[in-house]
């Protein structure tokens, strides 16, 4: 008996699901992301609406004042899907772990004098409990906003705000050898002490807006564009002449992961701005209203935690930050 074996070719007759050919233009190859994101958004067949809010759908376009055509628009330039979000994490999380590990076994913060720990924690524990107000605010925006294309980063952003919590607090337990005693004074300084008082009010007042997108312009743009350059660049270069290059290794992540989420937050609101004359012109009164509350907040930060050169490196953040916006085609300046 003979069994002749033979090979068929199989040819794929369509390229991607109808859903996504929908908006990417016609049947060809689609990437990992467009198939995880596009048309994910429930739409119809809602069995209820919200009994706090009966004029509204559980999911509806109007829970924002920003109009989009294609809210898909808004789309993550990093092209973060859970696989390839879940893998970029966890490279980083190694090497902060590595970080954490070298600076922990050689005692490199229990080893500073008392003043100079006592000025760090300061300056960086009571962000643990910041970092958790983004959390709460950007899993808002997850849970009102509109289109897979925004709430699918948001999702991922709230749960780096965690993870970012989560390391703040690793800092001080470097800084009084896991005795825990930093947090605790972390909290109470958060709670009590002037100079968090301003940011504490602005992350606190940010979870009572309603309007998603000026929760998202107002936490992911405004006071996180002001607050991490001053923490994690500014303070780290006044410590380092003190600490060395420790507090360098510990923040890395931090200003990494900063330089990247800006990109994200950088093109949903150009994107949005772009859209329509009367997108633009909420967004700015949005960016100046809530600019305006950041940095009276940090002025009072700044002044306890940079002394003398508080007003010269508020300027500095906040022009860049007004670079920043301007490219966004936002003007924030006053036509003559």
């Amino acid at each position: 008996m003979q069994v002749d074996i033979r090979t068929e070719t199989v040819t794929q007759i369509r390229q991607t699901f109808s859903h996504t050919a929908r908006h990417i233009g016609g049947d060809k190859p689609a990437s990992r992301y467009q198939e995880a994101t596009y048309d994910l958004q429930p739409q119809v067949n809602f069995h209820y609406r919200p009994l706090w809010q009966p004029e509204l759908e559980v999911y509806d376009r109007r829970r924002t004042k920003i109009v989009m055509k294609n809210w898909y628009a808004l789309r993550d330039p990093r092209q973060y899907y859970y696989g390839a979000y879940t893998i970029a994490r966890a490279r980083q999380q190694d090497a902060m772990e590595k970080n954490i590990e070298f600076v922990d076994k050689r005692g490199l913060l229990r080893s500073l004098p008392e003043g100079l720990r006592d000025r760090l924690i300061m300056a960086l524990v009571p962000l643990r409990h910041l970092e958790w107000g983004a959390n709460t605010n950007n899993c808002y925006i997850t849970a009102y906003g509109w289109g897979t294309a925004l709430t699918q980063a948001t999702m991922y952003h709230t749960m780096d705000r965690l993870g970012l919590a989560q390391y703040v607090s690793r800092i001080g337990l470097l800084l009084d050898g896991n005795s825990g005693d930093s947090l605790s004074r972390g909290k109470t300084l958060w709670m009590e002490h002037a100079a968090w008082q301003g940011l504490r009010k602005a992350v606190e007042t940010v979870m009572v807006t309603e309007d998603c997108m000026e929760v998202f312009v107002a936490q992911n743009l405004v006071v996180d564009g002001l607050l991490y350059p001053l923490v994690y660049q500014h303070l780290d270069r006044l410590m380092s002449d003190e600490v060395g290059p420790v507090l360098s290794l510990l923040t890395e992540f931090m200003n990494n992961w900063y330089d990247e989420s800006a990109r994200w937050v950088d093109a949903v609101v150009k994107t949005a701005a772009m859209e329509s004359d009367d997108n633009r012109a909420l967004l700015r009164e949005w960016i100046v209203s809530w600019r305006a509350t950041a940095l009276s907040a940090l002025q009072v930060y700044a002044a306890e935690v940079f002394g003398e050169h508080a007003e010269t490196v508020i300027a500095q953040v906040d022009q860049a930050f007004g670079v920043r916006v301007e490219k966004l085609g936002i003007a924030l300046a006053e036509k003559a």
